[in-house]
């Protein structure tokens, strides 16, 4: 068995030491301002390595952006909601609990994806893997939603994600309540795609195909003739 005081004594790879060096840098500096020189020299590699590994520098920000999905979509935003919840709601609300704690860091940073779509534009390499990795957040949330047994499931997680990316941004604003408004409007919005309190506008109309609008017709033939011409006080 490893010994867990030598874990991090283990050799990384090259990849693996250019991944690690750039990823805070590209985190808290942004994709522009970071250079291929700075990535080099604070992971300890020469320029062939580096090159080697990564021809450009979109290839090593796709690169950080997959670690991040891995180190915060799922290692902390997933995990820690499954982890706090019990039942698919619960741990849908549990997201914001994690957020609570997330924004009360003091290395807080905001949404690596939404930062880099912000810097880079939808048309960018680096703007297109932000926003696959976003959607990624949304079907995990709309994946909770289908075992919530929420109608318009894909409608929900968009209105979710919403909140969620608020929230973000509240917090950086210096909002230390910015998670916990969310979370109450979080409720509301299970509330409101629950298939026992949802409008009907939002409820799916294939459940209703099997019904026979013949009942309709025969109840419209029950009701009494009543002469139009005739005012409210004439019936009493």
């Amino acid at each position: 068995m490893l010994d867990p005081a030598r874990i991090n004594t283990v050799p990384r790879t090259v990849r693996e030491r250019i991944i690690d060096a750039s990823y805070p840098m590209f985190i808290h500096s942004g994709f522009r301002d970071v250079t291929p020189e700075q990535v080099q020299r604070a992971a300890g590699v020469t320029a062939e390595e580096f090159n080697r590994e990564f021809p450009t520098r979109d290839d090593l920000g796709a690169a950080a952006l997959e670690k991040r999905e891995r180190d915060w979509t799922y290692g902390i935003v997933a995990t820690g909601a499954l982890a706090r919840g019990t039942t698919p709601e619960t741990r849908l609300l549990a997201i914001f609990d994690v957020f609570d704690e997330w924004f009360s860091r003091d290395d807080y940073e905001a949404c690596t994806f939404i930062n880099v779509l912000l810097e880079m534009g939808p048309e960018h390499p680096l703007g297109r893997a932000s926003i696959v990795h976003l959607d990624h957040i949304r079907a995990f949330v709309q994946e909770l939603a289908t075992e919530a047994g929420l109608v318009d499931v894909e409608e929900f997680a968009m209105s979710w994600h919403i909140l969620m990316k608020g929230a973000i941004i509240n917090a950086v604003e210096g909002d230390a309540r910015a998670a916990s408004r969310a979370r109450a409007m979080a409720r509301d919005l299970i509330d409101r795609f629950s298939p026992v309190t949802a409008p009907a506008s939002d409820r799916d109309p294939a459940i209703y195909d099997d019904i026979d609008w013949d009942i309709d017709d025969a109840v419209t033939g029950r009701r009494p003739n009543v002469d139009s011409s005739l005012s409210f006080d004439d019936y009493h």
